[in-house]
Parts: structure tokens; C-alpha cells; sequence
């Protein structure tokens, strides 16, 4: 299990404590400090999308001009700005043998930790 996530985040950090608490030892890499492979974001682009990928709540996006949210709705976009605004990545982002889940919300939750 791979956890992508801010340690800044509060969400990032309820949902690291969570997995942990049940009995996962996720690898945790922080999306600013360590970075995100580009195969990696393009992998996710092209298998979830970028209306999923690219958080358009955070304060990077409210940041960002005209232009530069304009360029997010394409996978070729969205991987430019990934790449130069890593934390406009939707958190915490976990990735188990070959599924990808994105957020903490409750099916993430149920999945990962059997909850429900």
C-alpha cells in the first residue's frame, strides 16, 4: 500500500492514522516534499481522469489564473499542472495492489479498513 497525501493535510493524517490503526504499513509519500512520479500521475489521469484527480476546492487551484485552471481538463493539461502544482492533487490518494483510491470518504474507508 502506497499513501499519497500532504503532512500538512488534517484529512491525510485521520486517514494515515486510521490505516495504521488497522493494521496497515503504508508507504507515505508526501506529494510536496518527495514528489509523484510523472508515470505515475499520467497512469492515474488516464485511469480515473482529471475531473478526479485535480482538486479544483484547494487553495492552489483558487491560486491559479484563468488560463492555468482552463488547461485541467485535459489529461495532457492536468499532468502539466500536477506537475508544477503537486499539492492540487485530490488527498489522500492509496494505492493497493492494482486499486486506486482517491479521498477519505466512506467506500474508501469500508474498503480499505472493512468498516460498514
Amino acid at each position: 500500500m502506497i499513501f499519497y497525501g500532504l503532512k500538512t493535510c488534517d484529512t491525510c493524517k485521520k486517514a494515515l492514522k486510521a490505516l495504521q490503526a488497522a493494521g496497515h504499513a503504508p508507504r507515505v509519500i508526501d506529494v510536496r516534499a518527495d514528489g509523484v512520479p510523472e508515470v505515475d500521475l499520467a497512469a492515474w489521469l488516464d485511469r480515473i481522469g482529471p475531473d478526479a484527480l485535480v482538486n479544483t476546492r484547494s487553495t492552489t487551484w483558487r491560486g491559479l489564473d484563468a488560463a492555468e485552471k482552463a488547461r485541467a481538463g485535459d489529461a495532457k493539461g492536468a499532468l502539466a499542472l500536477l506537475r508544477a502544482h503537486p499539492t492540487l492533487m485530490k488527498r489522500p490518494l492509496i494505492v493497493t495492489e492494482n486499486q486506486i483510491h482517491l479521498g477519505w470518504t466512506k467506500p474508501v474507508q469500508e474498503a480499505l479498513l472493512g468498516t460498514g
